[in-house]
């Protein structure tokens, strides 16, 4: 797709469709994450920076329009700017994860000892449950968790640059998708969490409660170790044959 304009279009059209079945769902967030994903998978794959730069702008400007054309969501942005203006309505689920995450302090108030997600906090086992971690485990357990997604992520783009050594192009650029998703979601859950993001509907990847995203989550990172395996087994080979030419000469 960094030469050929067909195939970037191709690209474009299948992202509008799988975008679209999203939106029928309604699934705004879920939509935000997969064209960040594409977008990012796009720019490491090596775009022309024009034909990046106008896909972008493209989707931002659809992206605010779509956000704009629903009231919800326009009640979302609104809570999203002063959660405590309407702490009983629409900045609810947002004041009390505020309050979780301010209660767990430095060291938090111990595993278990949770008070909001005893029906205070909606969606405290799924889309909030980063703010009950911060509770629980206070920022000693925030920057941990911090740490563990920022090494999966590093880790997954190591991986993805030795399968483009070995002339893995597809399983490299599939690596980069796998490590964009799992910190992009993250990320954005978090920053949800933490009152950075308008609310959205996405789960913390591998920690939220639901079958679906965890066994997404496990397959993902299945994928990413047989690419790993198969990389350090081409590179291996390729140290191989360069000693024994070393040694027939």
């Amino acid at each position: 797709i960094h030469k050929s304009l067909f195939a970037m279009g191709r690209l474009v059209i299948i992202l509008v469709i799988v975008g679209g079945l999203l939106l029928m769902q309604p699934d705004f967030g879920s939509t935000v994450v997969i064209c960040a994903i594409v977008l990012g998978m796009m720019f490491l794959a090596g775009v022309c920076l024009v034909r990046f730069a106008a896909c972008a702008a493209v989707v931002v400007v659809a992206g605010v329009f779509l956000m704009l054309a629903e009231s919800y969501r326009i009640k979302r942005l609104l809570g999203y700017w002063d959660p405590w203006a309407d702490m009983y309505g629409s900045g609810y689920q947002l004041s009390n994860s505020l309050i979780a995450i301010g209660r767990g302090e430095t060291t938090g108030v111990g595993i278990g000892e949770s008070l909001e997600k005893h029906h205070y906090l909606p969606e405290a086992h799924t889309d909030f449950i980063f703010s009950i971690l911060a509770e629980e485990t206070g920022l000693i357990g925030v920057c941990f968790l911090l740490l563990l997604f920022a090494t999966i992520v590093w880790r997954a783009f190591v991986i993805a640059n030795n399968a483009d050594k070995v002339r893995l192009r597809f399983a490299s650029c599939v690596a980069y998708g796998i490590g964009l998703w799992i910190g992009l979601q993250a990320l954005i859950n978090m920053a949800v969490a933490s009152g950075l993001l308008p609310t959205k509907g996405l789960t913390l990847p591998m920690m939220s409660y639901g079958g679906s995203s965890v066994v997404a989550s496990l397959i993902l990172l299945a994928i990413l170790l047989r690419i790993d395996s198969e990389s350090r087994y081409l590179l291996q080979q390729e140290q191989r044959n360069m000693r024994d030419s070393v040694q027939a000469i």
